[in-house]
C-alpha cells in the first residue's frame, strides 16, 4: 500500500525536522509526503533538501488556512491511503506498517484512526475513548483527530474540508475541521474503525503556550466544535450535554483555587455556547 501524507505547515522548522526524521526511519517505505507550504519565504528548502533523495516529497503552495492547505494536497495524491500529519507530530517507526497491515487484513473498512499521546504516553489534545470500535457521528469526537486519521483514497474523492473551519480560516471557528470532514466521509457510507492501541506522538498544547493564549485557544476551538455540532444537526440533548464538562471544570478549578484554569474552562464554555447558537 502506498501512503499520501498531506502536511500543511507554517512557521515551524525545528518541529518539522523532528517529523521528517521520523519518516526517514519508517519500516513501511512506500509513501509520498505532500508538503503544503504556507510560509512567505523559502525556509523549508534547506530543511527538505536532505530528505529528497530518501523519500518522495511534493512541495506545493496554497492560500492561508489549514483546511485550504489540506484541500490543495488532496488534489495531488497518488497513494492508496491518505493521512493528514501535523507539522509538529511524530510518527512511531512502525506506524505506517501497522496501518497498512490492518487495512490489508480488513478490506471491508475504509479507514483507521488512533490516539494522540505525549512523550509520557498520556492522551494529548483531547480525551480519547479507552475502547476500540467502529466510529459513528456520536463517538467520532473521542475517536478521531486529524493527524491520526488514515483513509482509503477512494473515501476522500467526494469530500473536502470546509475552508471556513480550522486555523487560518479567517473565522472564529478555530477547530473541528477534521471532525466535520470525517462526518462527511461517514455520510458517504464509509466504514471507519478506531484502534486505541494505535498512536501518534504530539505534545500537550499547554507545554508551549501562556495562559492568555490558552484561553484564546479554548474559546476559538470550542467555538468551532459548537458550530460543527450545530451544522450537523446533533440532538439538542447532545449539544447541551457537551457544555457540562466546561462548567464542571470552572467549578472544580475554583474549588481548588486554580483561577487560571477556571478562566480557561469559562472561555471554553463561552466559545462552545456561542458556536452552538451560531
Amino acid at each position: 500500500m502506498r501512503f499520501s501524507l498531506i502536511m500543511a505547515t507554517h512557521g515551524r522548522t525545528e518541529e518539522l525536522e523532528w517529523f521528517l526524521s521520523a519518516l526517514d526511519v519508517q519500516t513501511h517505505t512506500n509513501f509520498e509526503l505532500i508538503v503544503v507550504d504556507q510560509n512567505p519565504d523559502e525556509r523549508l528548502r534547506p530543511l527538505l533538501a536532505p530528505y529528497e533523495d530518501r523519500f518522495e516529497i511534493l512541495r506545493m503552495r496554497s492560500k492561508k488556512g489549514l483546511s485550504r492547505a489540506r484541500n490543495a494536497g488532496l488534489e495531488g495524491i497518488s497513494g492508496d491511503i491518505v493521512a493528514f500529519p501535523d507539522d509538529d507530530c511524530h510518527y512511531p517507526p512502525d506506524l505506517l506498517e501497522r496501518v497498512a497491515r490492518f487495512l490489508s487484513e480488513h478490506p471491508e473498512l475504509d479507514g483507521l484512526c488512533g490516539r494522540s499521546v505525549d512523550r509520557y504516553g498520556r492522551n494529548s489534545n483531547m480525551r480519547f475513548d479507552p475502547e476500540s470500535g467502529f466510529i459513528d457521528r456520536f463517538n467520532v469526537w473521542r475517536r478521531a483527530i486529524s493527524y491520526t486519521i488514515f483513509l482509503r483514497a477512494e473515501s476522500t474523492r467526494k469530500t473536502r474540508f470546509d475552508e471556513q473551519l480550522g486555523l487560518g480560516a479567517g473565522t472564529m471557528w478555530g477547530s473541528a475541521e477534521e471532525t466535520d470532514y470525517v462526518l462527511g466521509v461517514l455520510y458517504q457510507g464509509a466504514s471507519l474503525y478506531y484502534d486505541q492501541s494505535l498512536f501518534v506522538n504530539h505534545s500537550q498544547p499547554t507545554e508551549r503556550r501562556d495562559a492568555k493564549t490558552m484561553r484564546r485557544r479554548a474559546y476559538c476551538y470550542n467555538y468551532g466544535i459548537g458550530h460543527v455540532l450545530r451544522k450537523h444537526h446533533y440532538p439538542l440533548t447532545f449539544m447541551v450535554k457537551s457544555l457540562y464538562p466546561h462548567l464542571r471544570g470552572v467549578a472544580l478549578s475554583l474549588a481548588r483555587l486554580k483561577r487560571s484554569r477556571a478562566r480557561q474552562s469559562w472561555s471554553a464554555f463561552k466559545g462552545r455556547l456561542r458556536g452552538l447558537l451560531s
